[in-house]
């Protein structure tokens, strides 16, 4: 069995859209749950009473994404799990596609498939799914910046190639659970230390890191609306440009996970591989928080409170990983 649960918060609008194309898939009987970090917009109501089979869980408060989806794993009955931002709309074979590629290899620990940008703003919903990518998995570089690849790409197929990736953006993999499952470290999968952004990066890794293949399966397709925009990220440049459509929460968040992701799951021989363009990329942005965003100063205060925690993990995963630095560089591209 597949689960599939939605993780919202305030996402009643496009929720419609979103259920419609999960009841139109064309596989047999998903779990749909749905799970709502305490909305205020009516999103609850709205599902309770369209869509009777839906297992809804109303959280009392804002467990953030990592906390619903740990949730997530401990309701879910199904063999497969996918995590579901509401601003999701499948292809109605989509979730078979992903499905039929985990069977054929049982050591793929998360799939995903071809995401591309859904206008949730168009008045015209046959022009609502456009040509523009959003995401064909993440690519890591030697100065740790992840991004999704080809996103703000218009789609020509340059990404048609079924292959292993660094990991899978959150908006809607598919995870083996037995596969999050061996990932468990200190009492979590997803690290409740987030709240919110990076979660899937975090994970990818450890997912690399204790053996398992994260894949993209071009075959399936999926759009995404992305509320924080589809842009080119392939340069510093091209990210510091678009870094104002992220608000301040998202970027608070964002900068003290990415440092924390890495004390948990980085390994020596590597970080001395890439010791410049690591201690390059954090001059840049010692610089650019100095001049543009002075509250990354109290992010940065937020991750050294967190410190220890992410070193008792990091201790744990080092001691139960499988692959070596040599393998894991490959994955860490110019």
């Amino acid at each position: 069995m597949v689960s599939l649960v939605i993780i919202n918060y305030n996402g009643e609008k496009l929720l419609k859209e979103c259920l419609d194309s999960i009841f139109a898939l064309d596989y047999k009987e998903p779990e749909v749950i749905f799970i709502d970090n305490a909305s205020t917009d009516g999103s609850v109501k709205f599902v309770v009473a369209h869509y009777p089979k839906v297992r809804v869980f109303a959280n009392k408060n804002n467990s953030g994404y990592a906390g619903a989806a740990n949730q997530a794993i401990e309701v879910s009955g199904g063999e497969f799990l996918m995590l579901l931002n509401p601003d999701i709309v499948f292809e109605k074979d989509y979730v078979k596609i992903l499905v039929r590629r985990l069977k054929e290899d049982e050591k793929i620990g998360a799939i995903i498939g071809k995401l591309r940008k859904y206008d949730f703003a168009s008045p015209d919903r046959a022009k609502s799914k456009t040509k523009l990518i959003d995401s064909a998995g993440l690519v890591m570089y030697r100065n740790r910046r992840c991004v999704d690849r080809g996103q703000g790409e218009e789609d020509f197929g340059q990404f048609d190639l079924a292959q292993e990736v660094f990991g899978v953006t959150g908006a809607c993999p598919l995870y083996r659970k037995k596969a999050l499952l061996d990932c468990k470290v200190r009492g979590e999968i997803f690290d409740n230390g987030f709240f919110m952004y990076k979660e899937d990066v975090d994970i990818s890794w450890r997912l690399r890191l204790f053996g398992w293949k994260c894949f993209y399966e071009p075959a399936a397709l999926v759009y995404h609306g992305r509320g924080t925009g589809v842009f080119n990220r392939s340069t510093a440049l091209e990210v510091a440009k678009n870094r104002s459509g992220l608000s301040e929460f998202q970027r608070y968040f964002s900068y003290k996970n990415e440092r924390l992701m890495r004390v948990k799951n980085e390994m020596w021989p590597n970080v001395a591989h890439d010791f410049f363009p690591i201690i390059w990329k954090e001059i840049l942005m010692f610089g650019w928080a100095i001049l543009r965003e002075q509250f990354l100063f109290k992010s940065f205060g937020k991750f050294l409170l967190q410190l220890p925690g992410a070193l008792l993990k990091r201790r744990e995963i080092m001691r139960r990983k499988i692959a070596p630095a040599s393998q894991m560089q490959k994955w860490f591209a110019r």
